[in-house]
């Protein structure tokens, strides 16, 4: 993998806050990144919305998708489930521990 200049960032932002969004254009790493870091430096588990089984998970019960999850999670694709942002809200208001989710 090449290395990131935004890894240090990215390791920073994950050690003390709920949400982290990396956002970008296509086809630039942003997955393979976040699965890296997942692996070795900030281990976590690895969902994509690009799963029809996952998607469908969120789109039915977005608020029961999000309480399933336990420990740092890392939702990829996420902006093709728009319902899922209200419940993520929520759930950082009720517990702000860093890296709920990533």
């Amino acid at each position: 993998m090449i290395a990131r200049h935004l890894t240090p960032a990215l390791l920073a932002a994950l050690s003390d806050t709920p949400v982290v969004l990396l956002n970008g254009a296509r086809q630039t790493g942003k997955s393979t990144l976040v699965r890296a870091l997942a692996e070795r430096e900030h281990p976590a588990r690895y969902l994509t919305l690009d799963d029809p089984a996952v998607l469908a998970a969120v789109r039915g019960d977005p608020a029961g998708f999000l309480a399933g999850l336990t420990g740092p999670v890392i939702l990829d694709e996420v902006q093709r489930a728009p319902e899922l942002f209200l419940p993520l809200k929520a759930e950082v208001d009720r517990d702000r521990r860093p890296v709920a989710f990533c």
